[in-house]
């Protein structure tokens, strides 16, 4: 069979993505990270009155070369003395609102003190630290609009419009389940020729770490009825089921024949790791049947898997760049190649290597530690040299 390209496979997946989930209703300390399902639109002006930015006395500007008497304070939170009149004063704190009448705030430094007389041994201009009325936000104004990820600021500003609880999108469910009888889980013994599992561990923390619901759900050996049975049961609670192994052209790969009897978007992708990825649509839910290969499942989550949870919560996870390779590279593989790579920001620009990545084979799990970048690059045989520019996908901001 042949494979399409990547490309191909993109547009395929672009035009079968799924609308976003609907919202739910969460406590303001449990909406961090979370997308905003509605626009926030404020209901009054911030601050509603003239407000003091610094300690000092509020005065008439006019006033400013005149005899002045203090009448009074306000510290924050009070508003005993509501105005004032010709040349008087009322000593002001950060946040306490401007007296009636009053224009400007001379800061407690600028003056000096005579029983109830103010003495102002610096001038300041007209308006000088007086927060005007919706400096911060204005009635009517759209604060933060619906899609936006909620994060430490959107929570603040949430807060201050004493907002409880926000509609936020629901997370996508993603179930991970690992095929193989060659793999065993982690306390289990196991014989020549057995491996540990990781794939399910890595791809459930990925996707928790991209902020995705996801479950690990253990391993289903090379029994065809019982991985049947695990993603049948997967597919009543998830949104997407993510299985690895048993995708190529094995006598034992039976995921590809289980997920053959959904509808079929593709099977076999012209990349480098994760040739035999495979995805179809079950309804409304998603099978993606990644292979087995450690590196390839995770590459090929992120390449396939994330775009379809990010539709269905309204956002983006993965940033693509531009960046500078630091040193050549010779691009071996005729396929769309995707290497683990070291980037840094260095002298106002993204640069990358790969200095101390392993090369070799799909297997290799610890190039990723410490990662978080991909270099995507274009089909074809061909040599690239030092400071020519690259694409990288950036996964962990």
């Amino acid at each position: 069979m042949a494979h399409i390209s990547f490309e191909k496979s993109m547009e395929i997946l672009n035009n079968n993505l799924p609308p976003c989930k609907s919202s739910e209703r969460v406590f303001l300390e449990n909406a961090l990270n979370r997308v905003l399902a509605a626009d926030i639109t404020a209901k009054y002006d911030n601050p509603y009155m003239p407000t003091a930015s610094m300690d000092g006395y509020a005065i008439r500007y006019e006033d400013m070369e005149k005899e002045i008497k203090i009448i009074g304070k306000n510290p924050a939170g009070s508003f005993e003395y509501s105005e004032i009149g010709k040349g008087e004063a009322v000593k002001t704190f950060t946040g306490s609102f401007m007296p009636e009448n009053s224009d400007t705030l001379v800061p407690i430094e600028n003056v000096e003190v005579k029983g109830d007389k103010l003495i102002i041994k610096e001038k300041v201009e007209k308006g000088f630290s007086v927060r005007p009325v919706g400096e911060d936000f204005k009635k009517g104004e759209v604060l933060i609009k619906k899609g936006t990820m909620i994060k430490a600021g959107e929570i603040g500003v949430l807060a201050s419009l004493g907002i409880p609880v926000v509609d936020v999108v629901k997370k996508p469910v993603i179930s991970v389940l690992a095929t193989g009888e060659e793999v065993v889980d982690l306390d289990e013994d196991y014989k020549m020729g057995q491996i540990r599992s990781s794939n399910n561990y890595t791809l459930t923390a990925l996707g928790r770490s991209l902020g995705y619901e996801t479950y690990n759900l253990g391993i289903a050996g090379d029994d065809r009825e019982a991985i049947k049975a695990k993603i049948t049961s997967a597919l009543q609670n998830s949104d997407i089921v993510v299985t690895t192994g048993g995708v190529s052209v094995g006598d034992f790969d039976f995921v590809k024949e289980i997920t053959g009897e959904f509808d079929v978007l593709f099977h076999g992708v012209n990349i480098k790791p994760g040739q035999w990825i495979m995805i179809a649509r079950a309804g409304e839910k998603y099978i993606v049947s990644l292979p087995g290969f450690p590196y390839s499942s995770f590459v090929t989550f992120l390449l396939y898997v994330v775009p379809i949870a990010d539709a269905l919560e309204n956002k983006t996870s993965l940033n693509v760049l531009e960046a500078k390779l630091r040193d050549g590279f010779v691009k071996k593989f005729k396929k769309t190649q995707f290497v683990a790579v070291n980037l840094s920001f260095e002298n106002g620009e993204y640069v990358v290597d790969i200095r101390g990545k392993k090369q070799g084979s799909s297997g290799i799990l610890t190039n990723l530690i410490n990662n978080r970048a991909l270099m995507q690059l274009d089909e074809g045989l061909y040599e690239l040299k030092a400071g020519e520019r690259v694409k990288v996908i950036v996964y962990d901001k």
